[in-house]
């Protein structure tokens, strides 16, 4: 004898509009179930897609690496394996021929040798990290006693960069580069310095001494791709500091590694002014010796403006002194212009040496003031300094 409950159900889904309802809720849940399950065959299908690349991509065999020598009629080409002899190699029919220059990276077919893929061009890690990627926080508020090299730096390089349809107007060519000599400390970094933050180029810094290299054909490497960036990432600016570690005089009579030196230097006066255009990159160089630079670095055409400078005169180390206190808390006795008497034939790295010593002294001394004493005593360290080459134990610096 059947329950009251199940007399009840039966009873229930008799009514033609409950049964209709049980129906279509039953419909949903089916129509949701499906709905998940094509969506887990979707996703084992794309996962399945994924194994089988993988898995192609492991029975393929591995590719040859080669350089472009001369490119051929007939989807042809002279190229340079990296086994060993040159080849002449037939080009894949997916490859763009236009592409294909002199020195162009590709990848042949392990069995065919022909031109299967263009290759990304070999960028060594050392001159990417070159480029300055945060810009310099100096502008040229903080160079003191230099408005005439500021003047000479701005027309060379920060307006043909900004305004370059003003030569074309005129009708001559933009200076190409500029060279900055002078004693240490006076400020030439500086400049370098602010021009990179005032234009909106990309700046690249190199050390003379860093071109210098041990290998054969190293150093006039690291010149030629140096200058390959610049010009993809151009408009850009080229600092070389100390340019007289690979720009020195040459001589008749040298040693290897002298030799070594000069093929990186007669690289450095190709990109300079060589036979192929520079585009729109701009060189800054400095260095403290400009009697042992070549003559032939000097000229122009490579260096068209050759700015001075000199150790900065009592106006400009007055200028100088106020860049460098603006922020400090000065007593009332301080006379810049007596500190600017005294400091003669010092350098604006030698005056901020001189502020640094003095607020040094008055945080030794627990005061948040800086006197004249302090910068009294702050001078008379970095005079000991400049005459035995060192400071006194006492010293912070």
């Amino acid at each position: 004898m059947p329950s009251k409950i199940e007399s009840d159900d039966t009873a229930f889904y008799k009514e033609p509009s409950n049964y209709m309802k049980y129906l279509e809720e039953k419909l949903k849940r089916i129509e949701i179930e499906y709905q998940l399950l094509n969506e887990e065959k979707e996703r084992l299908m794309q996962e399945i897609a994924y194994l089988r690349e993988e898995l192609m991509k492991l029975k393929t065999p591995p590719l040859i690496e080669a350089y472009v020598v001369e490119v051929l009629d007939n989807s042809r080409a002279v190229v340079k394996s990296s086994t060993g002899p040159n080849l002449i190699v037939q080009i894949s029919s997916l490859i763009d021929r236009g592409k294909l220059k002199p020195y162009t990276r590709v990848a042949l077919n392990q069995r065919t040798f022909a031109i299967v893929e263009i290759l990304p061009q070999i960028e060594d890690p050392y001159v990417r990290t070159m480029e300055v990627i945060e810009k310099p926080k100096v502008t040229y508020r903080d160079i003191g006693g230099l408005k005439e090299q500021i003047m000479l730096i701005k027309e060379t390089v920060e307006i043909p960069l900004k305004n370059p349809t003003l030569f074309d107007e005129v009708g001559i060519e933009p200076p190409k580069g500029v060279l900055l000599y002078g004693p240490p400390g006076c400020g030439k970094t500086l400049l370098a310095k602010a021009v990179a933050r005032e234009t909106n180029a990309t700046f690249i810094r190199v050390v003379g001494s860093e071109l210098v290299k041990k290998y054969i054909g190293e150093g006039a490497r690291m010149v030629r791709e140096l200058f390959s960036l610049a010009k993809r990432k151009a408009p850009s600016i080229v600092f070389i500091d100390e340019i007289d570690a690979i720009g020195a005089r040459r001589f008749g009579e040298t040693t290897s590694g002298e030799r070594e030196v000069q093929r990186t230097m007669s690289q450095l006066l190709s990109e300079l002014d060589g036979f192929n255009p520079r585009g729109n990159v701009k060189i800054i160089a400095a260095t403290n010796r400009i009697d042992i630079l070549d003559p032939a670095l000097l000229r122009p055409g490579r260096f068209d403006r050759i700015i001075e400078v000199p150790l900065p005169n009592r106006e400009a180390r007055l200028e100088i002194f106020k860049i460098h206190t603006r922020r400090m808390r000065l007593a009332e006795n301080i006379s810049i212009e007596i500190l600017a008497d005294k400091t003669e034939n010092m350098s604006g790295a030698d005056i901020k040496a001189i502020c640094t010593e003095a607020g040094m002294n008055a945080i030794r001394e627990g005061r948040r003031r800086v006197t004249m004493r302090d910068f009294e005593e702050a001078l008379e360290k970095i005079m000991l300094k400049k005459k035995t080459g060192r400071l006194p134990v006492t010293s912070y610096l």
